[in-house]
């Protein structure tokens, strides 16, 4: 079985700001704190994108990861400044150190951060999982929230296996 890694980008406070709150926040949220629990439970390192620009300076409230997904001890924090996960960081390095081929998607945005980083997953040749129900986004002129996200998880298809928050079994043994 390959070894595994759950990937939480960019779960940051400012994406819930009440005056424009990332679509169904507190579902994704509820979803993500289910991942990262059976993340732990089952042995696998959980990794967290957070990223840095003018909205999210380092160090601000805006930038600091959402406090109901905290990260623990053990967790890697990878900073990032471009919607790939992999441009400029230590991601690949960090995955590389820990002998990991499969990585397991969720967080925001979906259509920038999410789908830039599974893409260039899927092109470096890592084993990539896309949490349908665990990553979000805002509405466009052109789009809802939820047709972004449904095209996303349509698109995706092509580089990763696409499976629910229920569906994700994290143990080594039983693959995910």
């Amino acid at each position: 079985m390959k070894k595994s890694a759950l990937l939480v980008i960019d779960v940051q406070n400012e994406m819930f700001h009440v005056n424009d709150p990332v679509y169904e926040g507190e579902r994704l949220l509820y979803n993500l704190k289910q991942l990262i629990a059976k993340a732990r439970n089952g042995g696998v390192p959980v990794f967290y994108i957070q990223h840095n620009d003018e909205g999210l300076v380092e160090g601000s409230d805006a930038w600091r990861i959402n406090p109901e997904i905290a990260p623990a001890m053990s967790d890697v924090i990878i900073q990032k400044t471009r919607p790939d996960s992999f441009y400029n960081t230590t991601l690949e390095e960090e995955l590389k150190r820990q002998d990991i081929e499969h990585v397991i998607l969720a967080g925001m945005q979906s259509e920038l951060c999410v789908d830039t980083t599974c893409r260039r997953a899927s092109s470096m040749g890592y084993a990539v999982t896309l949490v349908s129900d665990a990553h979000s986004t805002w509405s466009s002129a052109a789009l809802t929230a939820q047709q972004i996200i449904d095209h996303e998880n349509a698109t995706l298809r092509w580089f990763a296996s696409i499976k629910t928050t229920e569906e994700v079994i994290f143990a080594e043994e039983a693959g995910v």
